[in-house]
């Protein structure tokens, strides 16, 4: 809204520094500062509200004191990130983008889901919460809408090269810069299903490849390929996330590291000069992108503000179900969803780590009719308190493995 008002009085009444709205640097920095305002300031008037209505989380048996002590703290947190991104994003972002629109219909839409999950649990009495066959539906529609707009909207392109990727010397030859500016001008906007594949030169793949050999025609039936694929990727990120959401802070910690990464992927793959430069996809429009996560990582430290140890507040499913699915279907626009298991493998391995625990003692308990388990308990950073390693310890090595996995997928953009 701000942007297209000082664009508007740019314009008319040539207003003197109206013009700074122009530039996503300026956007992005504003979108953070703003939510950190809103989830920092703000944030703490909801958690007096949470407190007054008696809205507490209700713990799990585990067999761990730490987690007794958490008893009765207040939950539905998730609607401080939520307002600490949507409002920077109604604010600062050109509305018109299909991504951004996609972005707000996916926090909303999870957010939406989550909340009905901790209203049952919180005030229903019910610690099972939403049926996990309803959260999958709601995941799945969620997926439809994603993959549909991607395969079918005319505003969802990608810019081809006509001609070949800069000269090699041009990376070190800043001089040549003009003759690069001209490949760029022939270069085209096409619709297309590629993706970036990581650590391969030339690293792009089409998911119509891989069933156009069955048939002649068969490019033109891609999206029934890669609508499911949408689909088991935003289930598999939005519940990794969620199982993540286990100590003070680790959801919230890591999730900012990956949304910061996130942030740099959609801002050298929405400028032409350097996704020319690294020789990756550009996508024509993501650069707005850069300002949505830029609301994001604020709404995530600012809420990591109540949330670090000891937790004033959880963000509950109402947070960890919407961050879960933003992170994937950022991924999914910026072309760069087969780098998420590496991204985000502090989610992979939670996630991992309760599907090995509960197939191996389904097997053992079949098999010698006594059920054993591989980890003292799922997810993993349980395991790890069942050691007696202290809760804040087991958080920061955890979002420290983060930066250094964001670290190595930056790294991937040029290790080829």
């Amino acid at each position: 809204m701000l942007y297209y008002l000082f664009d508007w009085l740019d314009k008319v009444y040539h207003l003197p520094g109206a013009g700074v709205f122009q530039y996503l640097s300026f956007r992005g920095a504003m979108a953070v500062i703003t939510s950190l305002i809103i989830t920092a300031v703000f944030g703490k008037y909801l958690i007096q509200f949470l407190r007054k209505r008696q809205i507490g989380e209700t713990i799990r048996e585990l067999g761990l004191p730490e987690e007794e002590k958490k008893k009765g703290t207040p939950t539905m947190g998730g609607l401080i990130i939520i307002a600490g991104i949507l409002i920077p994003v109604l604010l600062f972002n050109k509305l018109d983008n299909i991504y951004i629109l996609l972005m707000i219909f996916t926090t909303l839409w999870l957010g939406l889901i989550g909340f009905m999950d901790d209203y049952i649990k919180v005030f229903k009495k019910n610690k099972a919460g939403l049926a996990g066959k309803y959260k999958v539906v709601g995941q799945i529609v969620l997926g439809l809408v994603v993959g549909c707009t991607i395969y079918f909207s005319d505003q969802v392109v990608i810019r081809e090269r006509t001609q070949a990727s800069f000269p090699q010397e041009t990376e070190a030859q800043l001089a040549e810069l003009q003759k690069a500016e001209i490949e760029i001008a022939k270069e085209q906007d096409t619709k297309s299903l590629k993706t970036t594949i990581p650590f391969i030169k030339n690293n792009e793949l089409d998911y119509g490849w891989i069933i156009e050999w069955a048939c002649e025609d068969c490019y033109k039936w891609a999206y029934l390929l890669f609508i499911p694929i949408v689909i088991l990727i935003i289930t598999a990120v939005s519940n990794g996330a969620n199982l993540t959401d286990g100590m003070d802070g680790l959801a919230t910690g890591t999730s900012a590291v990956v949304g910061g990464t996130l942030g740099i992927l959609a801002w050298v793959s929405g400028n032409i000069i350097f996704a020319n430069y690294l020789n990756i996809m550009y996508i024509p429009n993501t650069g707005e992108l850069t300002i949505f996560v830029a609301a994001f990582v604020g709404a995530c430290v600012g809420f990591l503000w109540y949330n670090s140890h000891p937790a004033q507040v959880f963000m509950g499913d109402t947070g960890s179900l919407t961050i879960g699915g933003i992170i994937a279907v950022l991924a999914i626009i910026l072309r760069k969803e087969l780098l998420l298991p590496l991204l985000c493998g502090v989610f992979l391995i939670e996630s991992l780590s309760v599907i090995m625990q509960r197939y191996y003692f389904k097997y053992t308990r079949k098999k010698h009719g006594e059920g054993r388990r591989i980890f003292l308990m799922a997810p993993l950073h349980h395991h790890y308190q069942k050691k007696g390693v202290p809760e804040q310890k087991i958080v920061q090595r955890f979002v420290i493995v983060q930066i250094g996995l964001a670290i190595l997928t930056i790294v991937t953009l040029k290790l080829r």
